[in-house]
């Protein structure tokens, strides 16, 4: 199978596609990045994700590479280039090229790069018995609604949770209040209420998160953003979102089952009226192709 990329204005077949080696991407993590599905070939939430990719490059003082309408374009070309009814694509910009420096005298021409892979699914057990996870104190750096491409601490929380054969690993700060994932939001049912983190330079804003809110609110489901505990009285759900895996309940936590240790009714509601959404589009799609 021959995957194709996007590298500065280029389209490349995936095994060809390389960076210099002093990209500041590769010297100091200093770039950002997107994740986006993209469903028979229409992509869920694009406005919202390009926008917060914007928001990334202009607190970084990194100049966007495309005019939006060309973005747009390239994405879809993208897409359309790889083998994938259902894809993830993935978009990182980077500073760009320049000699080993910490400071930048010269603004150097931002570097992008566009790569295409099948959509992930979650598991048959995730689905039907809930995700797991661990919780561990929050190691990494203070302005995570950047999207920044440094994901050490969230490799290292990942790499933990896998070898505890968990899911994901939940941040908590000092007072042991959750924040997010490592590549989700978290969120908990306390009392009736949905709850999760507000958003601030410990979290990111994400995509599915504010869908998950909008879909609770649609459905008469009080929504309250604010910090939150695991030994909370009335926390009778925890679930999980990102823009890959919709919303997953979360069944378990450091090996102690969530209430009963199955996934809860409003956890799966919400799941199911974010699938429908996404069924939609591809619905959309096909009609207009048709």
């Amino acid at each position: 199978m021959t995957l194709t990329a996007w590298v500065n204005g280029r389209f490349l077949p995936l095994a060809e596609a390389c960076v210099n080696v002093e990209d500041r991407g590769f010297q100091f993590a200093d770039g950002v990045y997107e994740v986006l599905v993209c469903f028979a070939g229409v992509f869920v939430d694009l406005e919202a994700h390009l926008s917060r990719l914007q928001h990334s490059c202009d607190t970084l003082a990194i100049p966007f590479p495309l005019p939006a309408e060309e973005m747009k374009a390239v994405l879809h070309e993208a897409y359309s280039r790889n083998p994938f009814d259902h894809a993830m694509v993935y978009i990182q910009i980077t500073r760009g090229v320049a000699p080993r420096a910490h400071r930048i005298d010269t603004i150097p021409k931002p570097t992008m790069v566009i790569t295409v892979r099948e959509l992930p699914e979650p598991s048959v057990q995730q689905v039907t018995h809930g995700a797991t996870a661990i919780t561990r104190p929050d190691i990494r750096w203070k302005r995570c609604d950047i999207k920044s491409i440094a994901l050490l601490a969230n490799v290292m929380g990942k790499q933990e949770a896998a070898q505890l054969g968990a899911d994901e690993c939940f941040w908590q700060d000092e007072r042991e209040s959750i924040l997010e994932g490592c590549s989700s939001n978290a969120l908990a049912l306390i009392n009736g209420t949905l709850v999760t983190h507000p958003l601030d330079h410990q979290v990111l804003g994400g995509i599915a998160r504010s869908m998950i809110l909008r879909l609770a609110a649609e459905h008469d489901i009080p929504v309250e953003e604010r910090a939150w505990r695991l030994d909370e009285n009335g926390l009778s759900e925890c679930m999980m979102c990102s823009t890959t895996d919709a919303v997953m309940p979360v069944c378990h936590i450091n090996g102690h089952a969530v209430c009963d240790g199955k996934p809860g009714p409003v956890s799966m509601m919400l799941r199911q009226a974010m699938l429908d959404e996404f069924n939609a589009l591809r619905q959309t799609r096909q009609e207009i192709a048709s």
